[in-house]
């Protein structure tokens, strides 16, 4: 079933648009502040398409990351009460707790390691600002976490080029299975 290589066809067009850039903004500031979808999924192919700009593109997403990443710590900050619900609703509160306690634990590294990992960085973004973190520290951890990140993906982008992008159009469908798969697994694996 072709099912991904669809989509993947569809991404690589959409990637190409006058307005991508300002899509790819858009998904990386809401991505660190309530979005579940990480920009990642754009910046790649993105980067493919047009790896003259693939720095600027990183550059893009890290930086409205950043700003995502703020709107998060101000939420946790000052409107933690308001998204609570949201938080228990949407399946997170567990996530959310783990947060809190790794900060307990690790402090300023799990801000780092949240914005290098694939870990949902919007809910450390707003733990970050429930427990009063020190904003020019969560800004830089921030910054580094989410800069590595980013830039890798699209250097890697820039380093496979063509060859690259000719093996995930080959392998795109058993790719995107085997990630369901182990969502699914690691979901029941946790719980």
């Amino acid at each position: 079933m072709r099912l991904f290589g669809k989509l993947y066809e569809r991404v690589m067009i959409w990637s190409q648009h006058p307005h991508a850039p300002r899509y790819l903004a858009g998904l990386s500031f809401a991505e660190s502040s309530f979005f579940p979808i990480p920009p990642d999924v754009m910046l790649a192919p993105m980067s493919l398409a047009r790896p003259d700009k693939a720095w600027r593109f990183a550059g893009l997403t890290t930086l409205s990351s950043l700003v995502g990443g703020i709107a998060g710590y101000l939420i946790g900050m000052f409107a933690f009460e308001l998204i609570e619900p949201l938080l228990h609703s949407a399946g997170y509160w567990d996530k959310y707790l783990l947060a809190r306690q790794w900060f307990e634990q690790w402090g300023l590294l799990v801000i780092f390691i949240a914005g290098f990992s694939p870990i949902p960085y919007k809910i450390f973004t707003i733990t970050a600002g429930v427990v009063g973190m020190s904003f020019l520290p969560f800004v830089i951890a921030s910054l580094v976490g989410r800069g590595a990140r980013f830039f890798l993906v699209a250097g890697l982008m820039v380093w496979g080029g063509e060859r690259m992008e000719k093996t995930l159009r080959e392998y795109i469908d058993m790719v995107g299975w085997v990630v369901i798969l182990a969502s699914v697994a690691g979901y029941f694996l946790l719980k």
